[in-house]
């Protein structure tokens, strides 16, 4: 793109921005519902690899002992 004898280039990021706004609602739906599952892919993938490395065991351990002391309630 030139601008004023410069030129301007789209960042990846712009690029996909101006895609989406070019989506039809049909296309618009269908990239909504596959961005929704990519961003809980993701988040089950860190969550995984969170226990894995043992990051989640001091609460699992504050839970339980909330178990233990009857400290918990039904919602």
């Amino acid at each position: 793109m030139a601008n004023n004898g410069t030129i301007q280039v789209m960042t990846k990021l712009e690029q996909i921005e101006k895609s989406i706004t070019e989506l039809s609602p049909e296309e618009l739906k269908a990239f909504a519902a596959w961005f929704e599952a990519l961003q809980a892919d993701i988040w089950d993938r860190q969550i995984e690899a969170d226990v894995k490395a043992g990051r989640l065991d001091k609460l699992v351990a504050e839970a339980r002992a909330e178990i233990a002391a009857g400290k918990l309630r039904d919602l």
